[in-house]
């Protein structure tokens, strides 16, 4: 990216805040884009009624400093070639015609065509934004165009105590262990000692 501060282009490797938060165990993860009102209201609503902490990436375009960054998948003469929404439970399948999908070739992700070489729907990887691990949701974050489409939609959605309720059951342990405590006699328990 050429920009005011980087006239000969940005040498750093892109940053993904997807692949950090799938990385920092996050239960809910998704990406959307500003441009499509409808998928980013039913993201944000997903995220919203998420039990714990929701992570939502949004690609908004900037006039000032990155006007047309996303045209790639913005674009209606070629975003359905270039996005890959993501749909649990279903096969990663794009394009106008619904016609490319992506599948493993080892451990390596390769965008194909229906029909060609003999490849069908059943070579394709399902998503599954419940999987036990984040190893599908991790792969998926590393998609970006022209190799491969960029996915939006939910990465990861799993259920997982928030930290609010696991701080409340500790709390409430404590409470029936050792009573509900006395600031005044913690003062003055155990060792104390006076300043002069």
């Amino acid at each position: 990216m050429k920009t005011k501060s980087t006239p000969q282009g940005s040498i750093d490797r892109p940053f993904s805040p997807v692949a950090l938060a799938l990385g920092a165990g996050a239960t809910f993860v998704a990406r959307t884009v500003d441009s499509d009102l409808a998928h980013m209201a039913g993201v944000l609503k997903r995220a919203a009624e998420h039990q714990g902490t929701a992570f939502v990436e949004i690609y908004q375009n900037c006039i000032v400093f990155n006007d047309g960054a996303y045209d790639a998948i913005t674009d209606k003469s070629m975003r359905d070639d270039t996005r890959l929404m993501l749909e649990h439970g279903k096969p990663l399948l794009y394009g106008k015609e619904r016609n490319k999908g992506i599948r493993l070739r080892g451990m390596e992700p390769e965008a194909v065509t229906l029909g060609e070489n003999d490849v069908t729907e059943s070579d394709l990887l399902v998503h599954d934004e419940a999987a036990e691990h984040g190893g599908l949701a991790f792969l998926l974050s590393q998609f970006d165009v022209p190799t491969l489409p960029v996915p939006l939609g939910v990465f990861r959605d799993v259920s997982a105590p928030s930290y609010e309720e696991m701080n409340n059951e500790l709390h409430a342990d404590a409470r029936e262990r050792r009573g509900r405590g006395d600031l005044a006699s913690l003062f003055s328990s155990g060792d104390t000692w006076t300043i002069v």
